[in-house]
């Protein structure tokens, strides 16, 4: 009898590990989202994460680094990881077309602000989702990790996919290196990037 309660026990703790993170997160959710188009599925993310959205451009390759970072850009002097959300979904890298951006946002880790780029095919618009209309995250039935999943809502005649920023864009995992090693790596490419703005601003005041 003891070995069964004990059983139950053990099964329940996932399960309940599971609806302590989904409570967490709902109580945390914005009321505001940017959606965005990628791989023919509408996502979004909290708007007060989101710091701008700029064309894409010259983005500079980091040697040693995962594939679903496509590189970095010189944003007004700092360097800024860009991440292919294709990728990192296992969709595999996006295609670059006329509508193809980068939003900015800005997440935080162990108390520290860190800004990463994300490449999507297209954004949408800024949409009011109450925290109600928000469901908890699927186990199963997504074609992405559902680990990277806040909720779902449906907008219209469609689900929208709200991402969690803070694992989504976690380059350190991305990686499986120290924060200190990503570090290295992006400011290796510092120099390049920021010779390419210098020289995209001497080309444009020509």
């Amino acid at each position: 009898m003891q070995a069964t309660q004990t059983q139950s026990a053990q099964a329940a703790q996932p399960r309940n590990a599971a609806a302590i993170r989904n409570a967490t997160l709902q109580a945390e959710l914005p009321s505001q989202y940017l959606t965005f188009m990628l791989a023919g599925e509408v996502y979004a993310i909290g708007i007060l994460a989101i710091k701008e959205i700029i064309e894409h451009g010259n983005m500079t390759r980091v040697p040693m680094m995962p594939d679903a970072i496509r590189g970095v850009i010189n944003l007004r002097g700092a360097v800024v990881p860009v991440i292919d959300l294709g990728v990192r979904f296992g969709h595999g890298p996006s295609v670059l077309a006329k509508r193809t951006c980068i939003v900015i946002v800005e997440v935080e880790r162990e108390g520290e602000a860190e800004v990463v780029g994300i490449l999507v095919d297209a954004v949408n618009e800024v949409k009011d989702i109450p925290a109600g209309e928000i469901e908890p995250a699927p186990s199963f039935g997504t074609r992405i990790n559902t680990e990277f999943i806040a909720g779902m809502a449906r907008i219209a005649d469609r689900f929208v996919i709200v991402l969690d920023p803070a694992r989504v864009l976690s380059v350190e995992q991305m990686a499986f290196l120290a924060p200190s090693d990503v570090a290295g790596a992006t400011s290796a490419a510092a120099n390049d990037a920021a010779a390419a703005g210098s020289a995209e601003i001497s080309d444009g005041g020509g």
